[in-house]
């Protein structure tokens, strides 16, 4: 099992309130660099001419990755949409991959055209965490085209927005497995999505955001001491997930139904405030 530790920072920002990106090439522990370079090279063998760049988020980059813990998260940026592409050979590269480097947790691959990323007519998560998040590994740097993102209601919306859907999709999905391994897999995701809505609740009151689930966990309690006990337990979920679909159906049941009420609350609040300073 392992244990919560207290680390994770929030993002810095300028004098005004600008979120910093504070990943780069030298934060990342040597002991990563050489399933890097086997992840790009296995995006530039397959993509060829269709890729464009490719850059790592996450904890890894920002000098927080745990080895044999920590997921190594890439994002690749492509020529063409990835309805105009062959994509078949992802499954087999992550495989390949999570097999052969246990310095990771696993390898994560996805896809996102330059055209979509660069479009600033609204907020996109991708772009956000190209932005704020991540280190270009190879290809063209987009990050000095993307706009100056600040922790505000914006950012909130983002990540409440789809959570009752999120939620709905883990139950579904939990519900008459017994693949021990996706299960896993389920609550890990789930809880994390939690732990980070759980920020999000409170975004405005700080103005602070932070993807590090920790901290993302104090400055709820901060404001939901009576919630305390239960997003620690989501925050532990996350860190070592159990395999038990009743368990996680139980706390999503619980607290999943709470951060939902909550959620809509806020989003009923601030939408509407949005709307009137408009």
């Amino acid at each position: 099992m392992t244990t919560i530790k207290e680390m994770g920072r929030f993002c810095p920002t300028d004098h005004n309130g600008n979120i910093l990106n504070d990943a780069s090439l030298q934060n990342i522990n040597p002991g990563f660099m050489k399933v890097i370079e086997e992840t790009v090279e296995h995006y530039k063998t397959h993509l060829k001419e269709d890729l464009h760049s490719i850059y790592i988020r996450g904890s890894v980059p920002r000098g927080l990755g745990i080895e044999g813990v920590s997921d190594l998260d890439t994002i690749a940026l492509t020529n063409k949409t990835t309805h105009d592409m062959d994509l078949g050979w992802v499954e087999k590269s992550e495989r390949f991959l999570n097999s052969k480097y246990k310095c990771v947790d696993g390898v994560e691959f996805s896809f996102f055209s330059i055209e979509e990323v660069l479009k600033t007519d609204h907020f996109s998560i991708i772009s956000f965490m190209i932005k704020t998040h991540s280190v270009c590994v190879y290809g063209e740097d987009v990050r000095g085209h993307l706009p100056e993102y600040k922790a505000d209601i914006t950012l909130g919306n983002e990540h409440l927005m789809n959570l009752k859907r999120q939620i709905d999709q883990a139950k579904d999905d939990l519900v008459g497995n017994d693949d021990k391994e996706d299960i896993a897999d389920c609550c890990r995701w789930i809880m994390k999505i939690i732990v980070r809505a759980g920020l999000a609740l409170v975004i405005d009151k700080e103005s602070k955001y932070t993807r590090d689930l920790y901290p993302a966990y104090t400055l709820f309690a901060k404001h939901y001491p009576e919630k305390e006990t239960e997003m620690r337990q989501a925050l532990h979920y996350a860190v070592n997930p159990v395999e038990s679909p009743d368990e996680i159906l139980a706390f999503l049941e619980g607290m999943g139904s709470w951060m939902i009420n909550e959620a809509e609350k806020w989003m009923d609040v601030h939408n509407s405030k949005k709307e009137w300073n408009l």
